[in-house]
């Protein structure tokens, strides 16, 4: 299982399209995150003003038809990440198809993303 955060209005915005994001032409790929702990970590360092709700969704990598790579962070890991963690990286829009699961990101009393919940 692999993870992207968006806006839940980015996720539902084009339904019976592929999925897509501002990255993949910026960067040439969609970024994504190996486990709840970075996913976490991501959020709090590009995402800490994005208004609720901020969504994971949860990609069954094998099902993603573009190819993925995993790749060193540009820059380094964000804070509480491990230097050497490998960041999945897809490059092409995101067949829906992938995507098995949606979590909702939560915020902790200090303001942080905290936790992931799921998404009803």
């Amino acid at each position: 299982m692999i993870y992207h955060l968006a806006p839940l209005d980015d996720w539902l915005r084009d339904p019976g399209r592929p999925y897509t994001a501002a990255s993949l032409l910026t960067d040439g790929f969609l970024h994504c995150s190996p486990d709840e702990a970075t996913v976490l970590a991501v959020a709090n360092l590009f995402f800490r003003d994005t208004p609720d709700p901020l969504m994971a969704l949860l990609i069954e990598e094998r099902l993603v038809e573009p190819m993925v790579k995993w790749e060193a962070a540009t820059g380094g890991p964000p804070p509480g990440v491990a230097d050497g963690v490998l960041f999945p990286h897809v490059y092409g829009r995101l067949n829906r198809t992938a995507v098995v699961g949606l979590e909702r990101l939560q915020r902790g009393q200090d303001g942080r993303w905290s936790a992931l919940l799921p998404w009803s």
